[in-house]
């Protein structure tokens, strides 16, 4: 039995609130659960030094968790004075995923860089960033359309993201906290809605996992990425 009584194929509750900036081109605020993040999409007029001149546009992240979205407080990396090597790999992870969706050269030399920022975390923060940030991207891209800054949409693909692990030698989806700090094995899993795998990032916490249960945890995450995906156009109204 998993600790939230959910059955092992079943998301947690999962709502999309695109819009939820007033002053970001494109936003959601994202909840798996009790794991909530706000995302949002602004726009830059100004690419990178290595794509000026190029013709490509870029898409770049930010992550990071608010001092008090955890069970205990814990200081601002700013006020550290740098970023910790778990933020700096979830943010390129952002980035990176929406860069698979993209076309770069159809957005021209523009830059949109998104902020994930965890309000409240219960499991999950990167894939629910992952996913909520596609949103906030394809609202700021819509913006650019009725600005007049783009002709089209340069997305070529959609993109959203999961868990999926071994609770107590069963694979279940969408892993809170209580599972994903007790489990054997865990995985993120950011896929396509037409089914390709933009990156897998996997670990056995005990002993390693078999091939036949990898293919059982993908199989569940192409099952919940369906269920994602779906959310993510009936939200945008596509």
């Amino acid at each position: 039995m998993r600790p939230s009584g959910r059955q092992p194929q079943q998301l947690r509750s999962i709502t999309l609130e695109p819009g939820f900036s007033k002053y970001a081109e494109g936003s959601c605020l994202t909840r798996f659960g009790d794991t909530h993040v706000l995302c949002t999409a602004s726009v830059d007029e100004k690419v990178p030094p290595f794509l000026r001149n190029s013709g490509k546009g870029w898409i770049t992240a930010e992550y990071g968790m608010l001092p008090r979205s955890t069970h205990s407080r814990t200081d601002r990396e700013a006020a550290k004075g740098r970023q910790s090597g778990r933020t700096q790999e979830i943010q390129r992870l952002i980035g990176r995923s929406l860069r698979a969706v993209t076309s770069l050269t159809e957005l021209g030399e523009i830059q949109i860089k998104i902020d994930c920022d965890v309000l409240q975390a219960d499991g999950g923060t990167r894939t629910a960033a992952i996913t909520g940030a596609y949103v906030a991207l394809h609202l700021a891209l819509q913006t650019l359309v009725k600005r007049g800054q783009l002709t089209k949409l340069p997305l070529i693909g959609q993109v959203a993201a999961i868990s999926a692990g071994l609770y107590h030698e069963q694979a279940v989806l969408d892993l809170d906290y209580a599972e994903d700090s007790n489990c054997q094995a865990d995985a993120n899993f950011v896929l396509t809605a037409d089914g390709g795998i933009v990156e897998i990032q996997g670990t056995a916490e005990e002993t390693p996992f078999r091939p036949a249960q990898f293919l059982e945890l993908l199989a569940l995450a192409q099952a919940g990425v369906e269920q994602l995906t779906t959310l993510q156009r009936q939200v945008l109204g596509l």
